[in-house]
């Protein structure tokens, strides 16, 4: 899968890549210990990243291009208030 942003296109196969080489045994007993402690940690993360839904690609366009016309209201101000409660400022 492919995401697209602004400035760029981002490869997620590198995740997947990163999923089967967990998958391979470690060579040697030094190496298999943080393998399996890397592997506890990201399964996780890789196991909701696989649950995430494809993007609609067709979706975001429109959505931008409506936010570009003015057609869709835009409120900086209220998104900026969003972020800092998300991120626990409370300022």
């Amino acid at each position: 899968m492919r995401i697209s942003t602004g400035t760029g296109t981002i490869d997620t196969s590198a995740v997947q890549r990163v999923s089967e080489a967990e998958a391979a045994p470690a060579a040697g007993a030094a190496a298999a210990a943080p393998a399996a402690l890397q592997s506890a940690v990201l399964q996780p993360a890789l196991a909701a990243l696989r649950e995430l839904p494809e993007i609609d690609h067709a979706k975001v366009a429109a959505l931008r291009d409506a936010l570009a016309k003015g057609e869709l209201p835009f409120d900086p101000s209220k998104l900026a208030g969003l972020i800092q409660r998300f991120h626990g400022s409370g300022k």
